[in-house]
């Protein structure tokens, strides 16, 4: 266990209390370590603290919309490569028609993240119906294949050499945010016993070969079989896929104090968290900000991908698009959201988005580079005044 220098102290004219009660005219910026777990110091100033007139170097920080990633895949190892690092992997994948085969990922735990369209996942555990919204977690060895309702696109979260696990929730027991009997499982049913004995998608008139597609260190491997390899019958144990949608999920909420992302984990991988933003009431406490506060984000790089409703702390994003934050940027809202500070015009936020933060450094991905905004850093420089 870190044993950090701990000495708290006030100077000059500060706030007691972390993100309330700001001293009139200032805006707040946290400096912590390990990043909203550990010590942390408050600084009021005088400026927004993101009001630059120009900022150049490797900090930048990037949007993508990947919206604009319209080519059609056929498999999840056609996903756009967007972000990555030694530890997690983002993809984009845009599927237009059912895959004609099966997909095991050997690197790690797939977690998919529906943004639209719907599909029905025949998997080793069984089948289950998914839709825009759903989260969905594979065990690394997982086999797997989507029949497409309507075209698909999803956000793939690999957890590179390890798997998910759920946060532990402290204080406020594990049924916040969601119990895990919400997680739904798939189902040995009907459907399932069904696409046992149908051959592949598009498959010429009697053909009956199965083909599995499977990824090890970025590499892809094919097995090739004279059934369909998902003709398990039943199954029993304490590993398994598993589905939960957004809507579903309760955000801890506090109507004096905005609390941290870390207070939205939804997944935890090793050295990285997945988090989400869902639609919650403002604070109420005349003195509590009610905007995400600036902050350094000195030991995580977070991405967030913008799913759905009105991003109340970011200008000019649409859904669709990703942000990428390097770990030592300080950010924090945009100008315009700043003049809601202390006085939001609506009762609370209306939005869905997934956050990434990760321990180490993510490269940019081949397929980013073409659909960058990129004035994105310029977007805060439009000084305001709470």
């Amino acid at each position: 266990m870190k044993r950090y220098i701990g000495y708290p102290r006030i100077a000059g004219t500060a706030s007691r209390q972390a993100h309330a009660d700001l001293p009139p005219g200032t805006f707040e910026r946290e400096m912590s370590k390990e990043g909203f777990f550990g010590p942390a110091a408050f600084f009021h100033h005088r400026h927004p603290p993101t009001g630059w007139s120009a900022f150049e170097g490797p900090l930048r920080p990037h949007a993508f919309d990947l919206a604009r990633l319209a080519l059609p895949m056929r498999s999840p190892w056609d996903a756009a490569p967007i972000l990555g690092n030694a530890h997690c992997r983002v993809r984009w994948l845009n599927l237009h028609a059912s895959m004609d085969h099966l997909a095991r990922n050997a690197d790690g735990d797939e977690l998919l993240f529906v943004h639209s369209g719907s599909a029905e996942l025949y998997c080793d555990f069984g089948h289950l119906c998914i839709t825009a919204g759903d989260y969905v977690v594979l065990p690394r060895g997982t086999m797997w294949r989507l029949e497409l309702g309507a075209p698909l696109r999803a956000l793939l979260i690999e957890a590179t050499n390890d798997c998910y696990t759920l946060p532990d929730k402290g204080l406020v027991g594990p049924h916040a945010i969601f119990d895990p009997a919400m997680l739904d499982v798939p189902a040995i049913d009907a459907a399932f016993l069904a696409q046992q004995e149908a051959a592949p998608p598009g498959a010429a008139a009697g053909a009956r070969d199965w083909t599995v597609r499977i990824k090890r260190r970025e590499a892809i491997s094919t097995a090739t079989f004279p059934f369909n390899p998902l003709d398990a019958i039943g199954w029993h144990g304490e590993l398994a896929a598993c589905r939960i949608n957004v809507k579903e999920l309760r955000p801890l909420m506090s109507h004096r104090y905005h609390l941290p992302p870390s207070a939205h984990t939804t997944f935890v991988a090793n050295r990285f968290v997945v988090c989400t933003f869902v639609p919650r009431p403002f604070e109420t406490d005349p003195g509590a900000i009610k905007v995400p506060f600036f902050h350094n984000n000195d030991d995580y790089d977070e991405v967030i991908f913008y799913h759905a409703g009105d991003f109340f702390s970011r200008d000019n994003i649409h859904p669709g698009m990703l942000s990428f934050h390097p770990s030592g940027f300080t950010h924090g809202p945009h100008p315009k959201a700043l003049t809601r500070m202390l006085v939001q015009t609506k009762p609370g936020a209306e939005e869905y988005a997934v956050m990434i933060d990760t321990r180490d450094p993510l490269e940019v991905g081949s397929a980013a580079g073409a659909i960058e905004w990129t004035g994105y850093v310029d977007s805060w420089k439009s000084g305001s005044t709470p």
